[in-house]
């Protein structure tokens, strides 16, 4: 188990908020919390864990402690990798509110290898399959399902979220290729897409320096923000991993010249924006 840097100051703030219409605020790396004006709370890819050092090093602080939120309707993943699937970051929320998972069929794969209905007192009916093309509601929020194209993943999916006339894209770790249907079928206010450098990480079998891409880089990342017709780009996972971090204020030379995304904001762990 992992101890956070900040104590519960981030999940209690989240609790007291009162947003107008739909906050959002950054965990760092791909991990969100959502949070409509009627009260209903949503994360998105939490993952408090440091990784796997010293091949994977996290290299932002550990914002809360799992066993310390009190309030959650829904936690969604968008693919199976540990920073997007993981007990000990997710299954704990699951257990202190009663909030549902739900995850495409790989994911699932993951909470029955980690057996978190029975390391945690999850429930196996709150853990939810879907699939490209489902739609469900969580208290006021209407949650669709969209394809992704991540070639990392097993089977990798995106979220477009609704709330009144607001709707929030989080595309996990997927690069461009799958998008333009969405853009088309959906007025995206904000997006979410993971950036990131090409490094140098150990080979998993042979430990040997392997030239790694496991993120869209400056000019995929706006590929898929025109794909989307983003109003506005939020990049992350640019703040994550040891030697796969970069600067993501330099988007803004690369978006320049295209109609998308009309606007970039750059959020730090821990930054709340409100769409």
């Amino acid at each position: 188990m992992v101890d956070s840097d900040w104590g519960d100051w981030l999940v209690r703030a989240v609790e007291d908020a009162d947003p107008d219409g739909l906050a959002v605020w950054y965990l760092g790396c791909n991990g969100f919390i959502v949070k409509s004006s009627g009260g209903t709370t949503a994360f998105i890819d939490p993952y408090l864990g440091i990784g796997d050092p010293p091949r994977t090093v996290r290299m932002v602080p550990v914002p809360f402690d799992a066993e310390d939120v009190a309030e959650a309707d829904a936690v969604l993943a968008t693919h199976e990798h540990v920073d997007h699937v993981h007990g000990p970051s997710q299954a704990p929320i699951l257990a202190n509110t009663g909030a549902d998972f739900y995850s495409a069929d790989a994911g699932l794969d993951v909470v029955d290898e980690e057996a978190w209905t029975e390391e945690w007192d999850v429930d196996a009916g709150q853990l939810n399959e879907v699939e490209e093309g489902d739609e469900f509601e969580v208290g006021d929020l209407t949650i669709h399902v969209e394809p992704a194209n991540d070639p990392d993943a097993e089977h990798p999916v995106s979220y477009v979220i609704e709330h009144g006339d607001t709707t929030f894209f989080h595309g996990g770790d997927a690069r461009p290729g799958d998008f333009e249907p969405v853009g088309e079928k959906y007025d995206v206010d904000v997006g979410v897409l993971a950036f990131g450098t090409v490094g140098m990480i150990d080979d998993k079998e042979t430990g040997e320096p392997q030239r790694t891409r496991w993120y869209s880089d400056e000019n995929m990342i706006v590929e898929a923000a025109n794909e989307l017709q983003l109003d506005t780009l939020v990049p992350t996972h640019w703040d994550m991993w040891k030697g796969m971090t970069t600067d993501p204020t330099v988007l803004h030379n690369h978006a320049r010249s295209f109609p998308y995304p009309e606007d970039l904001e750059i959020l730090q762990i821990g930054d709340r924006t409100d769409c």
